[in-house]
């Protein structure tokens, strides 16, 4: 078993999300290949939306991800399979959204990722796919809770 392409794949997969939190977009398009695809969102929200090719997800998690969009993901529990160049994984995942221009509404939930990764032509490990299916999701609004004060906002005033 090749234990350092499993570990860059790890490291991939953390990249891609603490990317995806931080807002830093031209990170998030390295951990991608050229014809990368991904699926995203649930089925209350009419979703699964399939994006295809670096760019188009990159302007999708652009668009979506507004400054007034606070993101905390953490996968953990990786089952990932080499096949040479090539590897799956599953992720157990859980996130955090705060919808600060919508009364501070937040969505907590857990899923499971299904990715692909492609070791590509200068030998980095990239996602080749990723999507994933909610094990559950719920929302609350935490602008009407009592006390209810956001104390720190990396991207307020922006």
């Amino acid at each position: 078993m090749d234990i350092a392409a499993l570990e860059e794949i790890k490291r991939l997969k953390y990249r891609y999300l603490r990317c995806v939190d931080l807002k830093r977009w031209d990170e998030v398009a390295d951990t991608l290949t050229a014809d990368a695809t991904a699926e995203y969102g649930t089925a209350v929200n009419g979703g699964p939306v399939l994006r295809t090719g670096r760019e188009a997800i990159v302007d999708f998690l652009r668009d979506t991800l507004t400054p007034d969009i606070i993101t905390a993901h953490s996968a953990q529990q990786p089952e990932i399979h080499l096949d040479g160049d090539t590897a799956t994984g599953t992720w157990c995942f859980t996130d955090t959204v705060i919808a600060t221009e919508y009364d501070h509404t937040m969505i907590q939930g857990a899923a499971f990722y299904e990715d692909r990764y492609a070791r590509d032509d200068d030998g980095t490990w990239r996602i080749r796919h990723t999507g994933f299916t909610r094990t559950y999701e719920y929302m609350v609004t935490l602008g009407n809770l009592p006390g209810f004060r956001l104390t720190a906002d990396r991207w307020a005033g922006h």
